[in-house]
């Protein structure tokens, strides 16, 4: 194991942590790739199970015995000691979690790839909340969702908050990114999916009513916190779909209303 002891903060080694500047780990390695920030032991795990391949790790001592075990099959990736005080300058923030690690991006599949055995897919279009985006993947693993596909404006799942709030999810369910509408419809029609919209809107189906006659194959579309789905989403669906309300309440939190959508759906 690749061990090293740093006592400062301002040590190269550590510029990947520095300030965790998600924007930045995006553009270090482009164009072959970039890199995110995994943060604690069981969402690396995951994402080394997954396949992605740790740069470095950060750790504090009484830590490291369980990343060592981690990165068995990795000793070639340096693990970098720091004490709590040093990880919080260095981050910005109380690491309470007791490890990160800077990871390379892998290549994204194509979305014919991703949905090629999919019965139920998640589409989320410019949703701009990561914390949205991981519970929504959480959901998707829980509930049965196959893949998820992001447009290309949407928070990043790899983001650090997504990773967190997903469990780690996001490297155990199937994503990629859509292109524009223009083509991102085409192609999902084209692989026999019946766009599903989940908007408000006069002469929306209501959920049970839509599942009751459930198609085989379902994209199913979530549009942005507050504005919804844009236009374009809406014309590229087959049916505008809603989640009947009550209470004088008339729609849910994004991330509510995908569980909600996705329970009722899943494959019976």
């Amino acid at each position: 194991m690749r061990i090293e002891r740093i006592a400062a903060a301002a040590d190269e080694r550590l510029a990947d942590y520095r300030d965790l500047t998600d924007v930045a780990l995006r553009r270090i390695l482009e164009p072959e790739g970039g890199l995110y920030i995994a943060e604690s032991a069981k969402v690396i795990s995951r994402a080394v199970r997954a396949g992605h391949r740790p740069r470095s790790v950060l750790v504090q001592e009484k830590w490291l015995a369980e990343i060592e075990v981690l990165l068995a099959s990795h000793d070639d990736v340096p693990i970098y000691v720091v004490d709590s005080a040093l990880a919080e300058r260095l981050t910005g923030y109380a690491v309470h979690r007791g490890a990160l690690a800077s990871m390379h991006r892998p290549d994204l599949p194509s979305v014919a790839e991703v949905v090629a055995d999919a019965r139920l897919v998640v589409v989320l279009e410019d949703l701009v909340d990561h914390t949205n985006v991981g519970a929504i993947f959480r959901a998707a693993a829980g509930l049965g969702a196959d893949a998820v596909l992001v447009s290309p404006r949407c928070a990043d799942p790899l983001y650090r908050r997504s990773v967190r709030v997903s469990m780690g999810t996001v490297f155990q369910v199937p994503w990629t990114r859509l292109p524009k509408w223009s083509e991102a419809g085409p192609v999902l029609h084209e692989a026999g999916f019946h766009l599903a919209a989940l908007a408000l809107a006069d002469g929306a189906v209501p959920l049970d009513e839509f599942s009751a006659a459930r198609p085989e194959r379902i994209a199913l579309l979530l549009g942005a916190e507050g504005d919804g789905l844009s236009r374009a989403a809406l014309a590229a669906a087959d049916t505008v779909v809603t989640i009947p309300m009550g209470g004088g309440v008339d729609s849910l939190n994004v991330a509510a209303a995908s569980a909600v959508a996705l329970w009722e759906l899943r494959a019976r």
